[in-house]
């Protein structure tokens, strides 16, 4: 990274894959900014995407100080966010995915503004999954998400929390300073490689703050089997973030030991009829926690997709993370 100035106040550090459907949106978003786009540099990271993705990129060009689409071998998010940084000299950078509702006019200006006002080293967002355009199957999506049983407590990415934070779950804007005192994204990540960046800004002591006026949307997945995917790769990263920095992390232990548990559970209900009395129980009584919970989603949320589509999402994302994890710690063995 080169220390001369930059002629930039800041830089957005994009990866993308696939994009096509939301970028033109995404960077009309940035586009219509409260904030002189001549100070604004964009670093978009394509990880070979096979749409339209770079097309609509380069459509933008010529509205911001600088917009460069860049090949990102690696295909990785953590490695798109390197390039990001290292092709700018920007003092900030805002890290924002290709499928993002930016709520309002403000976000880039109150970037810089709370940057300069509180001195923060970090500044972290919610980045709750309810744009205004989903579907009914998407919001549920996002309100399971967003609900207790479906996300990690004390998480602040959907708060409206203001003050200083422990950014490890909702760093998203540095200043470039951060990445000489602590290097940049651990590109073994496919995911999670925010989570262990932000925890290694919080274990350097490095000031965060959160604010509502940070807020960017994100779409939620809109089938079970994008939803089981993510979930799987959230269940990998997390694995390789606890292993890495020696942490137990009781709810991923927690989902994989109860996808391990019906697993063999499973196979033992075959060959004993207590163990299948076991089973039945236990798996009854998890769907009636599932059900109920829906239920009350529904009636509390006032959306009664999550009555529909609770039973199947919140399973969905349990069993995901937990075989991601389980498949992160087997990968693991194998490899040593």
């Amino acid at each position: 990274m080169t220390d001369k100035p930059s002629k930039y106040k800041l830089a957005i550090a994009m990866p993308v894959l696939n994009e096509g459907k939301f970028i033109g949106r995404t960077l009309e978003q940035v586009y219509m900014q409260d904030f002189p786009m001549d100070q604004v540099e964009i670093i978009l990271a394509d990880g070979g995407s096979t749409d339209s993705t770079r097309e609509i990129a380069q459509s933008f060009k010529n509205r911001f100080g600088s917009l460069q689409v860049l090949d990102s071998p690696k295909r990785r998010p953590s490695s798109g966010r390197n390039l990001g940084i290292k092709h700018t000299t920007a003092p900030y950078i805002l890290v924002l995915d290709g499928h993002s509702h930016i709520p309002d006019k403000h976000l880039l200006s109150s970037v810089v503004e709370l940057f300069e006002q509180t001195g923060a080293s970090c500044l972290c967002r919610a980045q709750p999954l309810t744009p205004p355009d989903i579907n009914e199957f998407e919001k549920s999506v996002a309100l399971c998400r967003a609900s207790v049983l479906g996300h990690k407590p004390g998480s602040e990415i959907f708060t409206d929390y203001t003050g200083e934070v422990d950014p490890t779950s909702s760093g998203a804007m540095y200043r470039r300073s951060v990445v000489e005192q602590i290097g940049y994204f651990d590109e073994d990540f496919d995911a999670c490689e925010d989570v262990d960046f932000n925890y290694r800004v919080h274990q350097s002591g490095l000031k965060s703050f959160i604010s509502p006026r940070l807020k960017v949307f994100y779409y939620p997945r809109s089938s079970l089997n994008g939803l089981w995917r993510q979930m799987v790769r959230y269940g990998i990263g997390r694995f390789r973030f606890a292993r890495k920095h020696s942490l137990f992390s009781p709810i991923q232990w927690l989902a994989a030991a109860g996808v391990l548990g019906f697993g063999l559970l499973l196979v033992l209900s075959f060959l004993s009829t207590p163990m299948y009395e076991v089973f039945k129980t236990l798996t009854a009584f998890y769907l009636l926690v599932v059900i109920l919970f829906s239920v009350f989603l529904a009636l509390k949320e006032k959306h009664f997709g999550c009555l529909i589509y609770g039973p199947l999402i919140f399973p969905t994302v349990h069993f995901g993370l937990g075989f991601g994890f389980l498949k992160g710690a087997l990968e693991r063995y194998i490899r040593k």
